[in-house]
């Protein structure tokens, strides 16, 4: 043991092994985090609201053109062969960007929901929900799959550009100092 640490500089003996482990404090790290986990919970509420309020409210002189559809892709391709691309556009885009807040804003706010399947699983779930409650409750308004399918695609977009990062930057995991032996 005694030839082990006559080997070592005396530079790297004259500092203790816990202070060399121990990352460097940011003063203001933890308020950093705090601030932002409380303005993503701030924006998801504003998008709870928006997304209510998009597709919850009644919408009586709808109520001859709704259909519920249960085929994948049906609504797609009714949207595709309008005559103008215009409305195509808005209802397909108008979908995905709908979900896009909730793929940044769910594993900031609750980062146990990380991870590709996870965003999906819960987002999907999410709009499954909002979609029967429109079929089911809401005059003027029906159960659309192909909806359910966009939202998802745009939480998961919204996850892979920037709510997967956003979330690792808020919270990373905590390095541990290491033990020397």
């Amino acid at each position: 043991m005694r030839a082990l640490t006559a080997r070592t500089s005396p530079k790297a003996s004259a500092r203790p092994p816990e202070e060399a482990a121990r990352p460097k404090r940011r003063p203001f790290a933890f308020l950093a985090r705090v601030l932002t986990v409380l303005c993503a919970f701030v924006f998801m509420v504003a998008f709870a609201v928006i997304l209510a309020r998009l597709t919850l409210e009644p919408s009586p002189a709808s109520v001859a053109l709704t259909h519920n559809n249960f085929h994948p892709g049906r609504s797609l391709r009714a949207y595709l062969d309008q005559p103008e691309m215009r409305d195509a556009i808005r209802q397909i885009g108008g979908n995905l960007l709908l979900g896009v807040p909730f793929g940044i804003l769910m594993p900031v706010v609750a980062p146990r929901t990380r991870g590709v399947l996870r965003v999906l699983f819960l987002t999907a779930t999410v709009m499954l929900m909002v979609e029967v409650a429109q079929g089911a409750l809401i005059t003027g308004r029906a159960f659309d799959i192909d909806d359910v399918i966009l939202n998802t695609t745009g939480a998961l977009v919204g996850y892979l550009l920037l709510g997967r990062r956003l979330s690792r930057a808020v919270h990373a995991p905590r390095r541990r100092a290491t033990s020397s032996r």
